[in-house]
């Protein structure tokens, strides 16, 4: 029964040795919500996890079936990557994002996760002395543990101050010490749905050539910013991404959203020739390799995993082929997720919520994967427990970095009719309760 009361929900969180809800991890808060199910014998509107909640693209289905029929299932994979997959990585990012990538540039992974982690792992051993990864926030919570992980120094800020030209000052006076070594972000980003300009991927751009860092961007969400087409391969609009302003790039491209393939765990790793071929002379006396492109793949990534599943490769190149055939719209599939996001919107505005991160230099966010929202002046705690006592399960802006109070809304499995209705009465709930 709902609402469910403090003490109940209390106990749940002791019991499950959640310490502190507002930057527990995902994983915890689907726990939580979980077990919070059963308690109130009521499901739970699920905002917290971001599960593609449209359907896999069958051509990477039936690609990946055949590969299996052809008995690739007892061949450990090449660790560089199959040819046809690196082939295609190197056109479809040409195509979509108009940036020139050799084929050798580009290897497969277990998902973007394992791809993060493992260039965390080379990028903290570059040069001595550059020790440290810079973190845009708001950001995907896991990448931070990563680096925390592996003992990496962390430097953050929260890009809501710091746009347009104000972002340069930023990077400045994060940047002027020469210690850091990467940086990384999304864009579009999770969790704020926000994207970064022209102008800011050029000072990004200029600020990492400037200090000898290299760039990470996450294109997990790769053309969903809907404002603009960019589904038409080999033509404009591109896709924008700091590949055009330098060469210290490394791409996360993976296809558990784009393609709504998360279950088989295959993303790309894509460098540019420059970060590939870069020597580093205490990383080469470490790996006795001679450049970073393999030192990442015969040193890290062939520790890590030993290459991504033989058959998702098989998956992911023949979605890859297709979209840059123009046969596979991976855009316009993933549009449903606008629709859903305009829908949610409305709702919470209806109900005394309101953005956070609403625009971009004055440009009102696309509708997409996910947006954040506060709800008066209620703290970020309060306010996400609050939502657990009604049925709305979802994780706090403060666990992906932000300095803002509240939460973030992630609208993948909102996908029917029934769901929007329990969301709309929950929503009216909880504002009737404290909205007065």
């Amino acid at each position: 029964m709902l609402p469910i009361d403090d003490k109940t929900l209390n106990e749940t969180i002791k019991k499950l040795e959640i310490t502190n809800l507002i930057s527990a991890t995902i994983r915890q808060i689907c726990s939580l919500s979980a077990e919070l199910e059963k308690v109130s014998g009521e499901k739970f509107v699920h905002l917290e996890l971001g599960n593609p909640g449209i359907s896999a693209e069958q051509i990477g289905i039936e690609a990946e079936c055949k590969a299996l029929k052809n008995g690739i299932a007892n061949k450990y994979p090449d660790i560089n990557g199959l040819p046809q997959l690196k082939n295609a990585g190197s056109e479809f990012v040409k195509a979509f994002l108009d940036l020139k990538i050799p084929a050798k540039c580009i290897v497969p992974t277990v998902g973007s996760m394992q791809g993060s982690y493992t260039l965390m792992t080379l990028l903290k051993m570059r040069i001595p002395g550059k020790d440290t990864i810079l973190i845009f926030n708001p950001g995907f919570p896991a990448q931070r543990h990563q680096a925390k992980m592996l003992g990496m120094n962390v430097r953050s800020f929260d890009i809501y101050n710091c746009r347009g030209e104000k972002l340069k000052d930023a990077l400045e006076d994060l940047l002027a010490d020469g210690r850091v070594t990467a940086m990384i972000y999304s864009n579009p980003n999770n969790p704020s749905w926000t994207n970064f300009t022209q102008e800011e991927l050029k000072i990004i751009g200029e600020a990492a050539t400037r200090h000898d860092v290299i760039v990470l961007e996450d294109l997990a969400y790769l053309g969903m910013d809907f404002r603009k087409d960019y589904s038409v391969p080999y033509n404009p609009p591109y896709i924008p991404t700091v590949g055009k302003y330098t060469d210290n790039y490394i791409l996360l491209i993976s296809a558990s959203k784009i393609f709504s393939y998360a279950g088989q765990r295959i993303a790309l790793v894509c460098m540019s020739e420059k970060v590939y071929n870069k020597r580093y002379p205490e990383m080469t006396e470490f790996f006795e390799m001679p450049n970073f492109g393999e030192c990442y793949v015969f040193g890290v990534l062939y520790t890590a995993s030993s290459g991504a599943a033989h058959s998702a490769q098989y998956a992911m190149a023949a979605m890859l082929e297709s979209a840059v055939k123009g046969e596979l719209n991976f855009v316009d599939h993933t549009k449903e997720y606008g629709r859903r996001s305009s829908l949610l919107k409305k709702m919470l505005e209806d109900n005394g919520f309101h953005l956070v991160y609403e625009d971009d230099c004055g440009e009102k966010i696309s509708d997409g994967f996910f947006f954040t929202v506060g709800y008066k002046n209620m703290d970020s705690e309060p306010l996400q427990k609050e939502l657990m006592k009604f049925g709305i399960s979802s994780i706090s802006l403060p666990s992906t970095g932000s300095t803002m109070p509240g939460v973030r809304i992630c609208v993948s499995m909102i996908s029917d009719e029934e769901t929007f209705n329990t969301m709309e009465n929950r929503l009216k709930a909880f504002n009737d309760a404290h909205g007065k």
